[in-house]
């Protein structure tokens, strides 16, 4: 690196990224050294996930950077919310073709936006030279444990998924064919490029699930992890898949449901527990006024089968999003 480069990304450093999200009494040390200081709290076991976004991979190069900073971050949280796991640290490593301030300094609001909703402090990082990409570390703690895992659904769990599903996947079908926009483009849109985790979901989930996973892949492929972990297999109902009016009218118009399982994008958990738990459920659902829907049930025999409006199986054209295949 040359000394004017090296000098840019320290400037970077400072001036968008120092200060830029809320200060936690468990950070000894954040940004400005070679490695952060950070104080894990007695009895807590510390969750770790790392993401990469790429250019024309997984955001297109014209994608709002407000919206693409707080999605960078979102999609990690996603993941420490299906571990039942409380949001703490972050570390972001950022790769740009060029110094753009005004699309830092977006970027870096949108970011924080949303490590200030969660209380997550960026400890560290990185700025290199090249083909935009963003990585984004994060950390939490959660109860040594006691985890959520995908690993522990049992034959009878009823299967449960947050919110809706497909609006993304809509949304960016949309895009990607150019079609015109409708009514309805600014919430898939939303759905698309600002995922919400559901990070208190998670949290009190963690005393009464069995199991979980965030559906980043497509329900499809991402309850199809859960039953390989834990041995097991699952019957799915359609008719209880929760969909937007938008994208139920797009299940109903082509007749393939692929877009609301298969899709990707949502960043819903999916959940399983035993049926006598139903009624807390309901509870912590009315408490975070988040749709919780009950859409099938774990069965000893492996596999997950989709069951139809008419109760015959149905097979979808693809599982999921899967990097380096040709669906991927």
């Amino acid at each position: 690196m040359n000394q004017r480069r090296a000098t840019a990304e320290f400037d970077i450093i400072r001036r968008y990224f120092s200060a830029l999200t809320p200060s936690r009494d468990d950070v000894d040390l954040g940004i400005g050294d070679d490695a952060a200081l950070l104080l894990a709290p007695r009895g807590m076991g510390l969750a770790l996930s790392i993401d990469t976004l790429v250019a024309g991979v997984h955001f297109f190069p014209d994608v709002s950077p407000a919206s693409l900073g707080y999605k960078a971050l979102a999609v990690n949280l996603s993941d420490l919310a299906a571990m039942g796991a409380e949001p703490a640290w972050a570390t972001l490593a950022l790769t740009l073709p060029q110094i753009d301030e005004s699309w830092i300094a977006a970027f870096s609001q949108g970011f924080a936006a949303l490590a200030g909703q969660y209380g997550v402090q960026l400890v560290g990082g990185d700025t290199t030279y090249g083909p935009m990409s963003i990585t984004v570390q994060v950390q939490g703690f959660v109860p040594a444990g006691e985890g959520l895992r995908r690993s522990g659904a049992r034959a009878g769990d009823d299967i449960f998924v947050t919110g809706s599903l497909g609006d993304a996947a809509l949304a960016l079908n949309r895009l990607q064919r150019g079609l015109p926009e409708p009514p309805d483009a600014v919430l898939l849109k939303e759905r698309l490029e600002r995922p919400q985790p559901r990070v208190e979901a998670g949290l009190a989930l963690r005393d009464v699930a069995t199991s979980a996973i965030d559906i980043s892949d497509g329900l499809l492929a991402d309850l199809g992890r859960v039953l390989e972990a834990s041995g097991v297999g699952a019957r799915l109902e359609l008719v209880n898949i929760p969909l937007s009016k938008a994208v139920a009218a797009e299940v109903h118009a082509t007749g393939d449901w692929s877009i609301g399982v298969a899709g990707g994008d949502d960043y819903e958990l999916c959940f399983t527990l035993p049926p006598g738990r139903r009624s807390q459920v309901n509870e912590l659902s009315g408490r975070l006024n988040l749709s919780m829907t009950r859409i099938g049930r774990i069965e000893e025999t492996p596999g997950l089968r989709c069951f139809g409006m008419d109760g015959g199986l149905w097979a979808p054209s693809h599982d999921g999003y899967e990097h380096f295949s040709a669906n991927g």
